[in-house]
């Protein structure tokens, strides 16, 4: 790992949560591209993360970044059976409000809207909140993410029961705890080692 500090170029830090596109600027040098070993190349699981300068940072570890991606995948893209994928995102975007983690609410808020078709609610969670209030199902997904993302161990029966009287079944339950407790991680890798930029 490197030991050495960057200094981010000038930008513009967003200071509202929104679903527009945004950049992201290390605090650590990441990998050049070219400079990728076959084992990092590999760890990316899809080459065109080697674009990224957040996927070739974490490509420093590359048994860690592969086990990261490939948890990633199977929980947002893997559609056999389980929560549809807007619910999926709706539980990330939560996580990543209710963290203050800027850059990960754009993506997964942009993500939830496309695949809900409902801009509107989750243009409401971005700007009240997890108290913002969507509807049932929404609701009982918001509030199982946020039990996970502020002391897990408050995540329960009572949690469940709701999120099956919403109509989730045991598969998509599985995948809402899933994606908010990825989330709960990868918001604090995102904060911790660079900051969110508008693109210009």
């Amino acid at each position: 790992m490197t030991d050495r500090t960057l200094t981010p170029p000038a930008h513009s830090e967003p200071v509202v949560f929104t679903r527009d596109m945004l950049d992201w600027l290390p605090w650590l040098e990441p990998v050049a591209e070219a400079a990728l070993t076959e084992r990092q190349k590999e760890s990316l699981v899809d080459a065109a993360r080697s674009k990224s300068d957040y996927f070739r940072l974490l490509a420093r570890d590359p048994d860690v970044l592969e086990a990261r991606t490939r948890t990633d995948k199977d929980i947002f893209y893997n559609t056999a059976g389980g929560a549809p994928r807007a619910d999926r995102e709706l539980a990330a975007a939560a996580t990543s409000r209710l963290n203050g983690c800027i850059y990960c609410a754009s993506v997964h808020a942009r993500h939830a809207a496309v695949y809900s078709k409902r801009t509107e609610d989750v243009d409401r969670l971005l700007e009240k909140g997890v108290e913002a209030g969507l509807d049932e199902r929404w609701d009982a997904i918001v509030a199982a993410s946020v039990a996970l993302t502020t002391i897990p161990m408050t995540f329960g029966a009572g949690h469940v029961a709701r999120l099956r009287q919403a109509g989730l079944d045991d598969a998509a339950i599985a995948d809402i705890i899933g994606a908010a407790s990825f989330f709960n991680w990868a918001n604090r890798l995102m904060l911790s080692l660079g900051v969110p930029a508008e693109q210009k």
